[in-house]
This record gives structure tokens, C-alpha cells and sequence, in this order.
């Protein structure tokens, strides 16, 4: 014969340990659906950064020879957002669609919140240019800052930034 004086609150004591095991595995779902919601936004930044240097690759591509104008207007934030001439609504010579597309898609990139840089790619000899795409914290520049994209060849550890060679 079993004396269940000896039993009392032992119901109760299982009950709490599943409980505590429950709360356990609740816990680590709730870390693995974070860390799914920062993968997918992420991605989302990914995807709308290579469609923006797609955009200015593009524009590059077809006006070729206004690169440098390209390059000066995107150099500074203050050139990236004004343009001489709207080429939407009348002819444009090459260094006035090259203005004017370097401020199209910029305020692209300023309405996504991502920033955009292009300059001579590190560690090649052929002179070819990078677009930089930057988001978050992090500029779309080369240096040794934590808020830099890269530090020479190198993206730095902390960066949200994609680069796209343009030639």
C-alpha cells in the first residue's frame, strides 16, 4: 500500500518544471523568429540596394562618356540632389543627363534611406569604377571607420553596404 503523505505537492512540482521547460523552448522560438525578421529585412535592404546601383550602372552604360561628370556629381551629397536641366522634359547634352540622372537616383536612394558613393575600385589596375549602396549606419565610403563600407579591399565587419563594379 502506497502512503501518500509523502506525495503532497508533488503534482505541483512537475507542473512547474513544465512550465519551466515550456518557457524554455518559447524563448528560443521567439530568438529564431528575430533573427528571422533582421534576415528578411536584410535581404529586403540587399535587394533594393543592387536595384539602385543597377539603375545608376545602367545610366552610366548608356551616356558613357559623361563617367566623369558621374563621378564629380556623385562625389558630394549637396551635388547628388540638385540638377542644372530636367532631362525628363527637354534635350540634354551628356554632362546635363549625367547630372541629372546622379540626382534621380540618389533621391531614390534617399527615400530607401540608403546613401551612394562611386569611386576607383581598390586593388584592381584597370581603373574601373565601384558603386557604393549604404544603409543603416554605415556610409557608402572606403576608410578605416567602423561607419565606413570598406577598408581598402576589405568590407569591414560591421558594414551594411553592397558594391558593384561598374565598367
Amino acid at each position: 500500500m502506497l502512503n501518500y503523505k509523502n506525495q503532497k505537492g508533488m503534482g505541483f512540482v512537475e507542473i512547474l518544471v513544465a512550465l519551466l521547460l515550456l518557457a524554455i523552448g518559447v524563448l528560443g522560438y521567439v530568438a529564431l523568429q528575430y533573427r528571422a525578421v533582421e534576415a528578411t529585412s536584410e535581404a529586403t535592404y540587399r535587394a533594393q540596394g543592387i536595384n539602385i546601383a543597377r539603375d545608376l550602372a545602367e545610366r552610366i552604360r548608356v551616356n558613357r562618356s559623361a563617367l566623369n561628370k558621374y563621378k564629380t556629381e556623385i562625389s558630394t551629397a549637396e551635388n547628388q540632389k540638385i540638377y542644372q536641366k530636367n532631362c525628363s522634359t527637354s534635350n540634354c547634352t551628356s554632362t546635363e543627363l549625367a547630372d541629372f540622372d546622379v540626382s534621380q537616383v540618389a533621391k531614390n536612394a534617399d527615400a530607401l534611406g540608403m546613401t551612394i558613393n562611386m569611386m576607383t575600385c581598390k586593388g584592381n589596375n584597370n581603373g574601373r569604377n565601384c558603386i557604393y549602396v549604404a544603409w543603416a549606419d554605415t556610409s557608402a565610403t572606403d576608410g578605416d571607420g567602423v561607419t565606413d563600407c570598406t577598408n581598402g579591399t576589405s568590407y569591414n565587419a560591421a558594414s551594411t553596404c553592397l558594391i558593384m563594379e561598374v565598367y
